[in-house]
């Protein structure tokens, strides 16, 4: 609780920072920490395990068979199965960067909103005596301990499946970004 009032405080700077910038980039911010506030709030219910992070199923997939081959026989099954992995995880570190026309005003005020949201995560979650007791006795700290583990297996998976798909001298996706394949005979 000590640090709820630091909490308030980084609120409101931060939508000062975002109200100090034009259009859309002012409600951008604001509605980031609008947006992402109940999930601050509600950080205890993780703590407690009433609330889970939910493993998708590819996830859970690539932990139990990081390196299964069955039914990628071809460079559009591999990179659908790349694809697959890039919904649950995000982009790879290949991945071109995203040409998104942001203005530096906007990430900015995206960096001060995730700045804020942290502080409120972290007010609210101090109130919790012996937290990490707490987090070992609910499960909570197993699971979200499982979840990095399952997120670990398609980092793998993924690589694994670009050096298949290389090797098979396919294109990317199927392969990482840069590899350009080998022209064949016909």
């Amino acid at each position: 609780m000590r640090h709820l009032p630091l909490a308030i405080a980084a609120v409101s700077i931060s939508l000062v920072l975002t109200g100090c910038n034009a259009g859309a980039s002012a409600r951008g911010g604001a509605e980031q920490v609008g947006a992402g506030l109940g999930n601050a709030v509600t950080a205890p219910l993780d703590d407690f395990n009433l609330r889970r992070q939910e493993i998708p199923t590819v996830l859970l997939q690539a932990e139990s068979s990081p390196y299964d081959l069955r039914n990628l026989n071809h460079c559009r099954t591999i990179a659908a199965e790349i694809a697959r992995l890039d919904e649950a995880l995000g982009p790879d570190a290949d991945a071109p960067p995203s040409q998104d026309g942001s203005y530096l005003s906007e990430r900015a005020a995206d960096a001060a909103a995730s700045a804020t949201l942290d502080a409120v995560r972290g007010a609210v979650t101090d109130f919790i005596p012996a937290r990490s007791w707490v987090r070992r006795l609910t499960g909570a700290d197993a699971h979200s301990k499982h979840v990095q583990s399952a997120i670990q297996a398609g980092l793998r998976r993924r690589s694994f499946l670009k050096g298949v798909g290389m090797q098979r001298n396919c294109a990317p996706p199927a392969a990482p970004a840069g590899f350009v394949p080998r022209r064949t005979r016909s």
